[in-house]
């Protein structure tokens, strides 16, 4: 326990670490305020002059304008709002919202347009995937309207899984899992989710660098070949220094993701964290979660995400005499799975990026994106939902990436 106490002060007191820490902590503030800043509304008032709202008053018009949609969404409240926004747009003699008249928008369809989210999704042509517009929409089948959401998940999987029909059976038992009717409350926006996957990302980097130097530094300075000589010199050192490591790093960005979520919620509003992520993303999505449990299985993902990067970077230290060369090799496996997913095929990046440590910070190829997708590894006649992948990769890499630092330490020969 002293030589823990003794490795963690060390990583700590190097002027690097708290550099990187403390920008950490400061980008937590800063990504938590920035979706709220993109936030904007605009009325006319009585005097017929457009106001404008930003930020945080945005977010509070937005709740009172939008009071009624809050709670359950029922298909009557569905069917209610797809009559209004017809008739709305017959009033006015136009096809699509975008040709109304200036500031009808937000006055006549705004207070309810969070209902219509998904549901020309929801009436999409089960043969092409084409969705129809709300004009051709016949409201009186909105009635089932979660009757037809079942519907379109069916023929949504025989089109993104044509070949799999394991993967095509096991999200539509997802889905019938998934709680109904959904729940929705204004204010909140996806963008402050991308930002907690942004910070994430941005934490590994720096924790990564951090991490880099542990084993490598000691070599190239020689001390190394002092403390390798030393009672616990070998195995009990090198643990020593992985479990101190991770603790900084996995401590560090715990602190970072919990105040991120709870200044972000206090912005928006905590009761948006009831809201059903369909109401969100797909009206189909698979996952049975709202918005505060999809934003806590980010951040536990993040967690492990940050461990297992932590784990293949201290691997590597252990393997590289140059720091330079250490560092790296590291911060490439971490933009690793960008590169994969902008670059190789799909079929073929998906096997690899999702199992690399660092996948699930990816941006693009992020577990938030994994999850609001319906992408799944096939093995035979097995279909594994991507999120599922990721968490199992990191749970192994975690102590497997450690085990063999531990094994290429113990080995590393004195110069």
């Amino acid at each position: 326990m002293r030589l823990l106490k003794l490795e963690m002060k060390r990583i700590l007191k190097t002027r690097l670490t708290i550099i990187l820490l403390a920008s950490a902590l400061a980008l937590t503030f800063i990504m938590a305020w920035l979706p709220v800043t993109f936030s904007y509304n605009s009325f006319i008032d009585t005097n017929g002059k457009t106001v404008k709202l930003t930020g945080l008053a945005s977010i509070e018009y937005e709740k009172d304008l939008q009071a009624d949609t809050a709670g359950m969404v029922t298909p009557e409240k569905v069917r209610q709002a797809a009559e209004d926004y017809q008739a709305c747009l017959t009033k006015y003699g136009v096809e699509e919202s975008w040709d109304l008249p200036e500031g009808v928008f937000q006055a006549e369809i705004l207070p309810y347009y969070p209902l219509l989210h998904g549901i020309k999704e929801a009436f999409a042509d089960p043969n092409t995937g084409v969705a129809p517009s709300i004009m051709e929409i016949d409201t009186e089948e909105i009635d089932k309207y979660y009757d037809v959401c079942e519907d379109r998940i069916v023929s949504l999987m025989k089109m993104e899984q044509k070949k799999y029909p394991a993967a095509q059976s096991r999200a539509v038992s997802m889905y019938n899992e998934v709680k109904k009717p959904y729940l929705f409350f204004p204010g909140y926006n996806t963008d402050a989710m991308d930002y907690q996957i942004l910070l994430a990302f941005l934490i590994v980097l720096f924790c990564t660098v951090i991490a880099a130097p542990v084993f490598t530094s000691d070599y190239q300075t020689g001390a190394d070949d002092i403390l390798r000589c030393t009672k616990y010199g070998k195995e009990r050192f090198a643990v020593t220094k992985i479990v101190s490591a991770l603790l900084i790093c996995g401590i560090s960005y715990s602190i970072c993701a919990v105040t991120y979520l709870i200044l972000s919620n206090s912005f928006f509003g905590w009761e948006c964290t009831k809201s059903s992520i369909q109401m969100l993303y797909s009206v189909v999505n698979l996952s049975d979660m709202n918005i505060g449990q999809l934003q806590c299985f980010i951040a536990v993902s993040g967690l492990l995400c940050i461990l297992a990067t932590i784990s293949f970077t201290l691997y590597l230290s252990s393997k590289f005499k140059n720091m330079v060369v250490s560092l790296s090799m590291a911060l490439l496996f971490c933009l690793l799975p960008i590169i994969i997913y902008m670059v190789l095929p799909d079929w073929i990046g998906m096997w690899i990026y999702n199992i690399l440590p660092a996948g699930a910070v990816g941006l693009q190829a992020s577990i938030l994106y994994a999850i609001v997708d319906f992408n799944f590894w096939n093995i035979g006649a097995i279909a594994i939902w991507i999120p599922h992948v990721m968490i199992g990769a990191y749970i192994i890499e975690i102590p497997l990436f450690a085990f063999l630092t531990i094994c290429s330490y113990s080995r590393h020969k004195v110069s």
